[in-house]
């Protein structure tokens, strides 16, 4: 049996598992309520895409949207993992895009649907390389941006996050059994804005890591 490589998460991981709405000043852009407690969602591993292959455009949305994103790539797995000892649950990070048909969100909302098609489309989660955690050693306090054509789009930093990542491993572990090779998107600052076929997107979580992509 082969070992798995925790550094290649995307080619093997069984699920990734988003928080929406995690910064209370993204929520206010789109106008949603500040949340009390984490709203989740999921991507399929076919969501994942690495740098040097394009992001596709879905044929259905007029209205694809960034969002940068700091990824928590699980380690080992667990129920019910106390906030106390979830940071031992983590091999490392990753930058992430939850890209999302705007468009098609809002509609689904609208008639109290699921966000699927929205958010789950092939190439709807590009990743950067796997980043061992010492790298970041104080994950709840990095700083993220994204450029689209070199303008700067989004610049946060994961303080403004309201649901730390031990608490978020805690809460979704209670209901789903996280697994090695799990990648957790932890939500996104705000500026969000439509991304068009052929623009180029740059993130970078600052003083650890860059990645380029671009809609096709």
């Amino acid at each position: 049996m082969t070992t798995r490589n925790i550094s290649r998460f995307w080619e093997w991981g069984r699920k990734i598992i988003c928080v929406g709405r995690n910064y209370a000043d993204h929520a206010k852009e789109l106008k949603n309520a500040i949340p009390t407690e984490p709203v989740l969602f999921l991507k399929p591993p076919s969501a994942y895409v690495k740098e040097g292959s394009p992001i596709l455009v879905p044929l259905y949305t007029s209205n694809l949207h960034h969002e940068v994103e700091l990824g928590v790539v699980i380690g080992k797995g667990g129920t019910a993992i106390a906030q106390s000892s979830a940071m031992e649950h983590v091999a490392g990070y990753a930058l992430c895009l939850d890209m999302t048909a705007r468009d098609i969100q809002d509609e689904c909302k609208s008639k109290g649907l699921p966000w699927t098609l929205a958010k789950a489309f092939n190439t709807s989660c590009p990743v950067s390389e796997f980043i061992p955690r010492e790298r970041i050693p104080d994950p709840s306090n990095i700083k993220l941006w994204l450029k689209v054509n070199d303008q700067l789009r989004q610049s946060g930093s994961t303080s403004q996050m309201m649901f730390s990542i031990p608490y978020l491993i805690s809460y979704i572990s209670d209901f789903i059994t996280l697994e090695e090779g799990d990648l957790i998107l932890t939500g996104t600052p705000k500026g969000v804005s439509a991304v068009q076929e052929h623009d180029e997107l740059q993130a970078g979580i600052e003083d650890v890591v860059t990645m380029s992509f671009r809609g096709y």
